[in-house]
């Protein structure tokens, strides 16, 4: 019992470090719509490793559900930024 309380704990630790620090990236780019100092090969990169893990969550049914909701949430955030990205560059010009 002590060992389930340790992973909860450490996987709420995790999950809203992760989505705490993607969150800030998120609401500034979508307030200012600037991507200029992005790499957008970062974005795309980030989207796709959270879409394995979120996969890799779902697998693990309820033990991989910090996985599956941190990853759900990390990549929504990648993918807005990514997509200002790809309108700024490549639509917008």
């Amino acid at each position: 019992m002590e060992n389930q309380v340790f992973f909860n704990i450490i996987g709420w630790v995790a999950s809203i470090s992760l989505v705490l620090g993607y969150l800030p990236q998120a609401i500034q780019t979508i307030r200012t719509r600037k991507t200029d100092d992005i790499a957008m090969a970062t974005f795309l990169m980030m989207s796709i490793g959270g879409v394995c893990f979120m996969i890799q969550g779902f697998m693990l049914g309820r033990n991989g559900i910090f996985l599956f909701v941190t990853n759900l949430i990390s990549t929504i955030c990648s993918v807005i930024i990514f997509g200002i990205k790809i309108h700024n560059d490549y639509i917008k010009k």
